[in-house]
């Protein structure tokens, strides 16, 4: 049961530290900022450095959770804002309303000669093998989805993939140690999964795993929407839990998953956020699991911008390159624990804890 948290840490906004937990996290664990949202289709210029090389042209696609998920598309897009701002790139952003928008869309940009052209998400991965496959001569590239596992293995297309579960181990990990210093008969924790995909498992397993290492005692319990736009499917699943026992809420479904949170909310226990840094939510935020989609957008377009750029490989961003990590930490949580996390995640980086489940058991 979470205790009154001071309001000043809502208005603490900071950027995020990379994988090592140096000396600056302290006992506000990492930070990262958040603010800006983005609009659902928007064109731009920028006329960037001046000594910047010729601009490019980058087209984005948003599964169906949208700009407004606060999470996987929204970090999309605050990777593209940053090139078009620093680099002076030309970017036009695409919400897909359906499954059936992603080759449509896809193929509208690829049509109208744009330099590279993302897919947001693992569902669009077959609307991407398949428009890669048409248009030859355009640059793709996809997050959460291997290239790896494409049938056709176009050389046109790179996957940007994430270590999920080492951002689910360190905040099951920090939720672990919270319960257990809290004391209580039968401790309980959960997670609200979106679609069963790999991605999704990858947090969850990870989480589980956290907990598991923190507590051995505390029951894990988890259930899926099977969506991840409507927000009263994932709060229903919550509440549910709550009712169990859980004391905590880790949420691995998008927007719909701020339906979760807002439960925890209403029913005065600890949410976890995920992808992005979601303490802006309120006081009720333990802590977020980062996957940094901007990072992974950002790069992916200087390095079509510097003629570096790679097509029929995979990315990975994990702990030691900086690409997923954990956002703030609530300031009830003690130094001691901090400092425990700290050295799990430098475990992570340097190998050391190199063992973590990607898939549920």
């Amino acid at each position: 049961m979470r205790r009154p948290r001071p309001l000043s840490f809502l208005l603490a906004l900071v950027l995020a530290l990379t994988a090592g937990c140096g000396d600056e996290a302290g006992e506000e664990g990492l930070l990262r900022d958040t603010a800006g949202a983005g609009t659902e289709i928007e064109t731009g210029e920028s006329t960037g450095p001046a000594n910047s090389v010729a601009a490019i042209r980058v087209g984005l696609v948003t599964d169906i959770g949208g700009l407004d998920d606060r999470s996987f598309n929204f970090l999309a897009n605050q990777g593209l804002e940053r090139a078009e701002e620093e680099l002076g790139v030309e970017g036009r952003v695409v919400v897909s309303r359906s499954n059936a928008d992603y080759v449509p869309n896809l193929s509208a940009l690829a049509e109208q000669d744009y330099d590279l052209v993302i897919g947001i998400g693992f569902l669009m991965a077959e609307a991407i093998e398949t428009v890669a496959g048409q248009y030859p001569g355009t640059r793709f590239a996809i997050v959460d989805y291997a290239w790896a596992a494409m049938d056709s293995k176009p050389r046109n297309v790179r996957g940007l993939l994430f270590a999920e579960q080492e951002a689910g181990y360190l905040v099951g990990y920090l939720a672990g140690l919270v319960v257990e210093e809290n004391g209580g008969a039968s401790p309980v924790v959960s997670s609200v999964g979106g679609q069963k995909l790999p991605p999704v498992d990858r947090y969850i397993a990870g989480f589980r795993a956290g907990v598991r290492d923190a507590a051995p005692g505390i029951t894990t319990l988890n259930d899926y929407s099977q969506d991840f736009v409507d927000q009263a499917k994932c709060k229903e699943i919550a509440l549910n839990h709550i009712s169990r026992g859980s004391t905590v809420v880790f949420q691995v479904a998008g927007q719909c998953g701020l339906g979760a949170l807002n439960a925890a909310e209403e029913q005065n226990v600890d949410g976890i956020g995920v992808d992005a840094d979601q303490a802006y939510l309120g006081d009720h935020i333990l802590t977020s699991a980062l996957k940094k989609v901007d990072v992974a957008v950002y790069q992916t377009v200087q390095e079509v911008q510097d003629g570096r750029f790679a097509g029929g490989e995979d990315e990975v961003f994990d702990v030691a390159s900086g690409g997923v990590g954990i956002g703030r930490v609530s300031p009830e949580v003690s130094g001691e624990i901090i400092a425990q996390v700290n050295a799990a995640q430098a475990r992570i980086a340097s190998g050391a804890l190199a063992d973590i489940p990607e898939e549920i058991g």
